[in-house]
C-alpha cells in the first residue's frame, strides 16, 4: 500500500475548512482531520515569530502526495506554507484499501 499522511498548518480553521474540503472534493485526499489551534513559533525573515495556527492531516496515497502539495499551495494564504507528507509504515489493510478506493 502506498498511503501517505501529509501535514500542513493554515491560519485559522477556517483556510483548513475550506481547504480540506476541496482538496476532498478533488479527490486529492480520502479525507482530512482538521486539528484544534496550536501554537507555533518560527523565524521569519529574520525575526522570531510566534502564532496561533490550526493544524490538518490529509489521507493520501504517495503517488497523489506532489499533486495535492501543489493544490494546497495554490489555494494557501501563506507565502511558504509548510506542508510535508510523512509516510505510513503500518495500517489496517482495509483501510488502505478505502484510501485508495476512495481516490480512484
Amino acid at each position: 500500500m502506498s498511503v501517505a499522511t501529509v501535514y500542513a498548518v493554515f491560519a485559522d480553521p477556517a483556510e483548513a475548512q475550506r481547504i480540506g474540503m476541496t482538496i476532498v472534493e478533488e479527490k486529492l485526499a480520502a479525507c482530512v482531520n482538521i486539528l484544534g489551534p496550536c501554537r507555533s513559533i518560527y523565524r521569519w525573515e529574520g525575526a522570531i515569530e510566534t502564532a496561533t495556527e490550526t493544524p490538518a492531516l490529509f489521507k493520501t496515497t504517495l503517488a497523489r502526495a506532489d499533486a495535492l502539495i501543489a493544490r494546497v499551495t495554490e489555494l494557501h494564504s501563506y507565502r511558504n506554507p509548510a506542508i510535508v507528507v510523512w509516510p505510513i509504515e503500518r495500517l489496517p489493510a482495509a483501510y488502505g484499501d478505502w484510501v485508495e478506493n476512495e481516490l480512484r
